[in-house]
């Protein structure tokens, strides 16, 4: 469990301290990486949150409760720097297209998992969750390919590193 914790809050390490040098290259692809990723994290939050309402094994309750608390970390400090950058939180979704971008739209496997018998509830939140946990992967690649600001590039590198354990270890869970 050590271990896997470890990993959960790897992603935390660059938010940290949430200042970004001023004079440091920011273009299009950060800000939207972290516009993309703000609100990607907050839908990972109300995902991770429906933990809280049902009987779950022990171990993906304490998954979910770790990813609420590395994403709300996260959120905090690419918020920050987005303002530090005068850009705006959110941009719309079809704007993102045209950069690469996919559309993020949890509420689909929110509503379909609020509706799931208990019973079946663990294996399809972990399913959820490795799918959401995927879409992270994409956009820090994204962000790694065409970024130029070091806090966001060192921060895509941490998402696709702690994300890709969190899907190894919920890929185990559901194995077992």
């Amino acid at each position: 469990m050590r271990r896997l914790l470890i990993v959960l809050f790897f992603a935390c390490t660059a938010c940290a301290p949430p200042g970004v040098q001023e004079e440091a290259p920011v273009n299009a692809a950060d800000v939207m990486f972290l516009q993309m990723m703000v609100a990607h994290n907050k839908q990972g939050h109300e995902l991770a949150r429906l933990a809280e309402s049902r009987e779950l094994p022990q171990k993906v309750e304490q998954l979910a409760a770790a990813m609420r608390a590395t994403q709300a970390t996260e959120t905090s400090t690419m918020t920050t720097w987005l303002l530090q950058w005068e850009q705006p939180l959110t941009m719309d979704q079809e704007a993102h297209h045209a950069h690469g971008g996919t559309a993020i739209d949890a509420q689909k496997d929110l509503t379909r998992l609020r509706r799931t018998a208990d019973a079946d509830f663990p294996r399809e939140l972990l399913n959820a969750l490795i799918a959401h946990q995927d879409d992270a992967i994409q956009f820090a690649r994204y962000e790694k390919g065409s970024g130029a600001n070091p806090a966001a590039l060192d921060l895509a590198e941490q998402i696709d590193v702690a994300r890709s354990a969190q899907i190894t270890y919920m890929l185990d869970l559901l194995d077992s």
